[in-house]
């Protein structure tokens, strides 16, 4: 019974000969994959293929990625579960996400793979993984829909390009898609849980958003000004010095007493795109950062002592905090946490879990 993680940081083609070389005589069932667009993602996808055939393999591309002990960039990381970790899995794409409705048809094929219902499949057995393209904006239709149709829990991310924000890549059965989802379903043998963890406190502001395009996720006013300049003026800061607060200083929406936290993404002119959907009239509370090193090893190691034995873990981590971890010279600390355990993960452009959300670190955990 194993996980193995493994990464390259060679060329594309010759990716798949090294994790073929580093895994020995271990043969996966499922292979996971996330990978710089510094790599061609169709070439990837075949060469990968051809190393495992055996293997169902999905992945997507990334903004950044995370193996056991490190965070990297421009490289491709890889966890391989063998029969005895996941006792059955299926994949599916999801095509045009932007404008079709393709989960039901999907849920269908999952019921016929497994031979069982949706709505009958226990959900301590099973657990969903969604990687979807990050410049879709279709994250929030297609977690809502999903949440509507079944009780399982999917946990995922929202691929990246390394900050181009041009075009993102998901991948299954060797190919390469965009403007698609992947969605895969799986069948952990010792089951599963789930850890997120956010480092946000409120500054006790707020803004009230009050022109809204919700399609674009982009705020034109708060309280009546335009978006850019109220939030440069609550921060204290220059119109010019607001971008770089972005990180530091996202909103959140009050649920209870948790925040769920709306990144700024970049300004349209005065107003401000967000890599979240805000809705007209919503009070948001102006937050600011915590450490996310020590607030992590917290988290983990509540999880351990809780848990006792972590086989994996997958990692879906947003792109503003890693961008944060980078400024404060924190990347090495932050990737030692999860040494001694299996793990990878990558730099998301919005992490899948309960909706759409962001600025988290979201994990999905293999007991």
């Amino acid at each position: 019974m194993a996980i193995k993680q493994v990464y390259s940081l060679q060329e594309t083609k010759l990716v798949a000969g090294d994790f073929k070389k580093q895994l020995g005589s271990f043969s996966p069932s499922v292979v996971l994959f996330f990978a710089s667009v510094s790599h061609d993602h169709s070439l990837l996808n075949t060469e990968l293929q051809k190393a495992f055939p055996g293997a169902k393999i999905f992945g997507c591309s990334t903004a950044g990625e995370i193996v056991t002990g490190k965070m990297l960039s421009n490289a491709v990381v890889c966890m391989c579960f063998d029969k005895e970790t996941i006792a059955d899995a299926h994949i599916e794409v999801l095509e045009n996400i932007a404008s079709e409705d393709r989960v039901p048809e999907t849920f269908k094929k999952f019921e016929t793979y497994f031979k069982t219902p949706i709505k009958d499949m226990d959900v301590s057995q099973y657990v969903g993984i969604i990687l979807i393209d990050g410049m879709s904006g279709a994250e929030e239709r297609v977690m809502d829909r999903i949440g509507n149709l079944t009780d399982i829990s999917f946990i995922g991310g929202s691929a990246g390009d390394d900050l181009q924000f041009k075009k993102t890549f998901v991948s299954s059965g060797g190919k390469a898609y965009s403007g698609a989802a992947v969605l895969a379903l799986l069948k952990p043998v010792n089951g599963f849980d789930f850890l997120k963890t956010q480092s946000f406190s409120s500054t006790g502001k707020k803004l009230k958003a009050t022109d809204v395009d919700e399609t674009a996720r982009t705020v034109h006013a708060f309280d009546g000004k335009p978006a850019m300049q109220a939030y440069a003026q609550v921060l204290g800061v220059s119109l010019a010095d607001a971008g770089q607060k972005f990180m530091t200083n996202p909103v959140g929406l009050k649920v209870g007493e948790e925040f769920y936290v709306r990144s700024p993404q970049q300004p349209q002119g005065q107003s401000l795109r967000f890599y979240c959907n805000i809705k007209k009239g919503m009070e948001l509370d102006v937050l600011v950062s915590r450490d996310i090193v020590q607030d992590t090893r917290i988290a983990l190691d509540a999880k351990k002592k809780e848990l006792g034995l972590i086989r994996g873990i997958i990692d879906f981590h947003c792109i503003l905090r890693t961008l944060e971890l980078r400024q404060k010279n924190q990347c090495d600390a932050y990737g030692k946490l999860f040494e001694g355990i299996p793990a990878i993960g990558f730099s998301t452009y919005g992490e899948e879990f309960i909706g759409h959300i962001n600025q988290t670190s979201t994990m999905l955990i293999f007991k």
